[in-house]
């Protein structure tokens, strides 16, 4: 009997194994391992804090979310032990392996940036990407009688790069169906150098803070929250006051990766960005947030990169090249608020073009432009997720990245 170890029963891990239990022979067992019997939608935590959803519609048990014939298990990981071929648990368990696949995500670290674990969290400072977070911070929201509202980024990569501007976005909307949007200041402290940083979104998109009158600070590197005067510190000394700080902390993958000798600083697991071959062990793979490679972390790339990943594992375990080359596909749906929403869609190379998708002409859905089919894409999304992508149905999605239906602007291609 062979053994597959999927770490993680995130989106990436769930649809990994049930995807492959159907593709592998009965010679193969599988088990999938989390530290949660819960299984969260993310994405959904975005809407948390404005009542758009509540906690428990993104929440469902783990276990049934699994197919049969897949051993499920639950516990903390401690260590991966590469030359053994084996998986530690924290309470000693050992899990021994023939192939293992990676998907523990990657997770906010309050505690790299003084101040964001203060005694302040959870009154002037908050966050969204946890459900506690956010439930948090939509109490706080209900009551908030104004002020300055800063979204800041400590560090790139994180989760859902676009979050942070969909939350002052949606912010936004909220403050003004509530009549006090005069009341609120809106600004968002980046270490990027723009809202948009890739050329042709810039254009088409590069005015949406300036309309909604929300204040953009770039290049700015936070090295502290001071809460005694509720000020953010950049490393160049910059100072932003805050009356509410909506923190995105530097986000880092599981601490046993870094045990187990596997990822890069920010413990992220270090792949081909093709294959999700580990560049030092030819049976561990890496998938989903978890991974290193070069694009987005989000459910789009998890699923793109999971249709790549399946032919390629098969070919892998019979001793066989694997030929599927992931291309860094990813889309996303990003909220404006007052029922709009955008999307993008790029890839390694690519950069978010305009034109429709997935339909070259008819689209539904129209790429770096503003419209209620794509606000009702994002929300449709959520029934998808459920029923369709973590099932590890088809869908009708390519994985690579096409051109079709994309225009490329004259200064872009010439």
């Amino acid at each position: 009997m062979k053994r597959l170890l999927v770490l993680g029963a995130g989106t990436a891990g769930t649809m990994v194994v049930n995807k492959l239990r159907e593709r592998l022979d009965d010679d193969w067992a599988i088990t999938i391992v989390d530290a949660k019997p819960e299984h969260h939608y993310q994405p959904g935590y975005l809407f948390i804090p404005f009542g758009i959803y509540e906690p428990g519609e993104v929440v469902k048990p783990t276990a049934p979310l699994i197919t049969d014939g897949v051993d499920v298990v639950f516990g903390e990981v401690d260590l991966v032990e590469p030359d053994a071929n084996v998986v530690v648990l924290g309470d000693g368990t050992r899990l021994s392996y023939d192939q293992l696949v990676i998907a523990t995500g990657t997770h906010p670290r309050r505690g790299e940036t003084d101040g964001f674990d203060s005694d302040e969290y959870g009154t002037t400072i908050h966050d969204f990407y946890t459900l506690e977070g956010a439930r948090q911070l939509g109490d706080t929201l209900a009551d908030w009688e104004g002020g300055r509202l800063v979204v800041n980024v400590v560090e790139m990569p994180i989760k859902c790069p676009v979050a942070p501007l969909e939350f002052l976005f949606l912010a936004d909307a909220f403050f003004t169906d509530r009549g006090m949007r005069d009341q609120v200041e809106l600004v968002y402290a980046t270490p990027l150098d723009g809202a948009f940083t890739k050329p042709v979104a810039a254009k088409h998109l590069g005015t949406l803070l300036d309309d909604r009158n929300i204040v953009l600070e770039t290049d700015f590197m936070t090295m502290e929250a001071d809460t005694e005067r509720n000020v953010l510190v950049s490393y160049d000394e910059r100072e932003v006051p805050y009356d509410l700080l909506v923190a995105v902390p530097v986000n880092m993958g599981a601490d046993f990766v870094e045990r187990s000798g596997l990822g890069d600083e920010l413990n992220h697991v270090e792949v081909d960005k093709h294959t999700f071959l580990s560049v030092d062990h030819d049976n561990i793979f890496a998938l989903g947030d978890a991974s290193n490679i070069p694009t987005s972390k989000a459910g789009s790339v998890a699923h793109f990169a999971v249709e790549v990943f399946v032919d390629n594992f098969l070919q892998h375990i019979k001793g066989r090249p694997m030929t599927g080359e992931f291309d860094g596909h990813a889309n996303c749906f990003i909220e404006t608020g007052h029922g709009k929403g955008l999307l993008i869609d790029f890839n390694y190379d690519v950069e978010p073009l305009p034109g429709k998708y997935p339909l070259p002409g008819i689209g539904p859905f129209s790429l770096l432009k503003e419209t209620e089919a794509n606000h009702w894409g994002k929300l449709m999304f959520k029934w998808t997720y459920w029923n369709m992508l973590l099932p590890g149905r088809d869908l009708p999605l390519e994985s690579q990245m096409t051109m079709a239906g994309k225009r490329m602007p004259v200064e872009v291609s010439s």
